[in-house]
């Protein structure tokens, strides 16, 4: 399981690496038409998103011992999204050895 993991999560890594390089080259972030950046439902998605990118940094936060890490990664996920996320499970994944299970993934580091 812990492969397959690895492997799906770079996959993850890839793709939004992928999208983001080519979203970046069409337009800037910046230059996000007011219409769309207006939007109910831009503005509403912006809010889930940034929900849920609290909510992995809570688990985040949790799992790491220290605080300049949780600082680090919160930083690295507020700017990065799913790039930092998918990027701290993989590193969590290439530390364990292929054949730990999923639970030790999910544990507190000590």
């Amino acid at each position: 399981m812990i492969v397959l993991l690895r492997i799906v999560f770079s996959i993850v890594v890839l793709a939004m690496l992928a999208v983001t390089s080519w979203a970046s080259l069409k337009v800037a972030m910046w230059d996000t038409p007011r219409a769309v950046a207006t939007h109910p439902w831009f503005i509403a998605t912006l809010f889930d998103t940034y929900f849920a990118f609290l909510t992995f940094w809570l688990w985040l936060a949790w799992r790491e011992r220290r605080w300049i890490p949780r600082l680090v990664w919160l930083v690295a996920i507020l700017l990065l999204g799913n790039i930092a996320m998918a990027s701290y499970v993989l590193i969590a994944l290439f530390r364990l050895p292929t054949t730990a299970s999923v639970d030790q993934l999910f544990t507190r580091k000590t």
